[in-house]
C-alpha cells in the first residue's frame, strides 16, 4: 500500500492576525521616527531642526569630539565602571539575600523580611542619606552610585520569590547527596536562574546608567560625575565643551545621547530571551 504524505493544514489568515500586525508595525515606525531623527542628526555637520531621511553634510566628528575630549570620555568611562560593577554588586547582595530569606528553617527569617520591606515603604530621607554618604566617604566619589544602587529590597524579593519557586526535592536530593548550602547555591540555584539573574541584571544596569540626580546632588568634581549628568549639562543648559573639532552643538548632542542609549540597543538582543521568561519572575507560584 502507498503511503500517502501527511499534508500540514494550511493556517487560516485572520482579520485580527492581519490587524494587529498592521497596528504593531505603525507603532513600531512611530517610535523609530525620534530615534531615526537623533541617529541621522548625529552624522550631519549641520543641525537642522527639520526631519531628514539622511545626513546633511555626512560627519562622524561629533562622535570623535566624545571620545578625543576629556570633559566627555572621563565621565563615559566613570558610567561605563559604575553600571558593570553596580550590576554585578547588585546581583551579588540580591542573590545571596533572596537565598537566605527563602530557607524555611532559617531562625528571623519573617523578621529580617518583613525589616526589608518595611525599607521600601518608609524611607529615612535625603538629609539622612546625605550625613551617612558624608561618614561613608562617598560624597564627591562616583562609587556613590554603586553603593547606593547595590541593594535593591526589590529586586531582593523578586530573587526570594524565583528561589522559593525552585522544586524543593531538588533541595533535598542535593543535601542527600552531601552538597552544603553554597554548594547548592552555586550548584543548583544559579544555573536554574538564568532569566532571573539576566532580567535583574538588566535592571541594576539601567538603574545605574541612567542615575543623573544623585550625581547632581552628592558630586560637585567634574571628573567624578557620569556622562548622564553631562548629557544632561549640555542639553538643559548649554554647556558644551571646547574641542578640537568643529562640530555644531545639535551635532554633539544628538551624538551624545546615541551614546547613551546604544550600549543598551547592543546589548538587549543577547538578553531578549533571558529577559522575556524572566518578566514574570516571582508572580507565579506552584
Amino acid at each position: 500500500m502507498e503511503k500517502t504524505a501527511y499534508k500540514k493544514p494550511k493556517k487560516k489568515i485572520r482579520v485580527f492576525d492581519v490587524v494587529n500586525y498592521l497596528i504593531f508595525i505603525i507603532i513600531g515606525l512611530i517610535v523609530m521616527i525620534p530615534i531615526w531623527k537623533v541617529l541621522v542628526g548625529s552624522f550631519s555637520a549641520v543641525g537642522v531642526y527639520q526631519f531628514k531621511l539622511w545626513p546633511t553634510q555626512p560627519t562622524v566628528d561629533g562622535y570623535l569630539t566624545i571620545f578625543t575630549t576629556k570633559k566627555l570620555l572621563r565621565p563615559f568611562i566613570n558610567s561605563v565602571v559604575t553600571t558593570v560593577i553596580g550590576m554585578l554588586l547588585g546581583l551579588v547582595m540580591s542573590t545571596l539575600g533572596g537565598y537566605v530569606l527563602c530557607q524555611e528553617d532559617m531562625p528571623g527569617r519573617n523578621l529580617f523580611s518583613y525589616f526589608l520591606l518595611f525599607t521600601m515603604i518608609f524611607s529615612g530621607g535625603m538629609i539622612p542619606e546625605y550625613l551617612v554618604m558624608k561618614q561613608l566617604g562617598l560624597v564627591n566619589s562616583m562609587w556613590i552610585l554603586v553603593v547606593k544602587h547595590g541593594m535593591n529590597v526589590y529586586n531582593l524579593v523578586l530573587m526570594r520569590n524565583f528561589f522559593e519557586g525552585i522544586p524543593g526535592s531538588l533541595y533535598e536530593a542535593a543535601r542527600i547527596d552531601g552538597c552544603s548550602p553554597m554548594g547548592i547555591f552555586f550548584k543548583i540555584v544559579l544555573p536554574l536562574s538564568k532569566a532571573a539573574l539576566a532580567s535583574i541584571g538588566l535592571m541594576y544596569a539601567v538603574t545605574v546608567w541612567n542615575d543623573y540626580s544623585t550625581v547632581q546632588i552628592y558630586i560637585t568634581d567634574r571628573d567624578q560625575v557620569n556622562f548622564q549628568y553631562i548629557l544632561r549639562v549640555m542639553v538643559m543648559d548649554g554647556d558644551t565643551p571646547t574641542t578640537a573639532y568643529k562640530v555644531s552643538q545639535d551635532t554633539l548632542y544628538y551624538a551624545g545621547i546615541v551614546c547613551a542609549i546604544l550600549p543598551f540597543m547592543l546589548l538587549y538582543p543577547f538578553l531578549q530571551n533571558y529577559f522575556v521568561k524572566g518578566v514574570n519572575v516571582g508572580a507565579v507560584k506552584e
